[in-house]
């Protein structure tokens, strides 16, 4: 199915299947996904921002995909649960990072010296745009974001773009959806939450399993990090996060 790295397509169908079961369990109507996603799209473009262009967020998924994979790198996905200590054990080694949305927020915890080098560690986050300070504080940075469009973000998207937008030099960007419609400009990795979608993406990006650390990944907790939602419903849509991370061969 993978043609080539910028293609960003899943690593295998199941991880689609397992969106339709995710929206069919939830009573989420697919065509709100697709709205979203076309309207997300269609804002960036009518933007006009040369390095949101299409070829432009090509090449930004190139990038990634150089400093990712072709280094053969650890990569550490951040979830909503990541604590200092463990930031501060990954800094240890040559460990690059993914944040989930928010979960980077964390960085700025860290004495100043350390979290600067933590933030150059950290090569991208995957938002779907509800993240709060530590998605804002990314933004600000210029770290590349991994754009979601859902069926109920529109009004998120919408206000990290004008965040986005406002910066001098705005952060590059890739975007993602949740259909199983081919989408000009924007790509299906697979996933559902901003944490396995993290790891659908760095493994669509060609990125090993064995090369992938999941830290702050809780399925029995709602993290510190997790966008503002109801608790009892996050709990459940992280056991469908386990579903996912669980097909790709995780221990969660």
């Amino acid at each position: 199915m993978q043609t080539k790295p910028t293609d960003l397509n899943p690593v295998d169908e199941r991880l689609l299947e397992l969106q339709d079961e995710v929206r069919e369990h939830f009573g989420w109507d697919l065509q709100a996904d697709v709205d979203s996603a076309l309207a997300l799209v269609a804002n960036v473009e009518d933007l006009e921002i040369e390095s949101w262009s299409k070829p432009w967020r090509t090449k930004t998924v190139a990038s990634l995909h150089r400093r990712l994979v072709l280094r053969d790198t650890k990569v550490a996905i951040l979830g909503a649960a990541i604590t200092t200590d463990e930031i501060e054990q990954v800094l240890q080694s040559n460990c690059l990072m993914i944040a989930a949305d928010g979960s980077c927020g964390v960085l700025d915890k860290l004495p100043n010296s350390v979290s600067e080098r933590a933030w150059s560690r950290l090569v991208c986050i995957v938002s779907d745009a509800d993240g709060g300070d530590g998605t804002v504080a990314a933004v600000k940075r210029g770290v590349p974001v991994i754009l979601h469009a859902h069926g109920d973000n529109s009004e998120s998207w919408s206000e990290l773009l004008e965040l986005a937008s406002s910066q001098r030099s705005p952060p590059p960007i890739v975007l993602t959806h949740q259909t199983p419609k081919s989408i000009e400009g924007m790509h299906n990795p697979g996933g559902f939450t901003d944490g396995d979608r993290a790891v659908c993406f760095a493994r669509a990006l060609g990125v090993e399993r064995d090369n992938i650390l999941l830290l702050g990944t809780r399925t029995d907790i709602v993290g510190e990090w997790s966008g503002t939602t109801n608790p009892d419903r996050k709990l459940v849509k992280l056991q469908w996060m386990a579903e996912v991370l669980q097909h790709l061969g995780f221990l969660v």
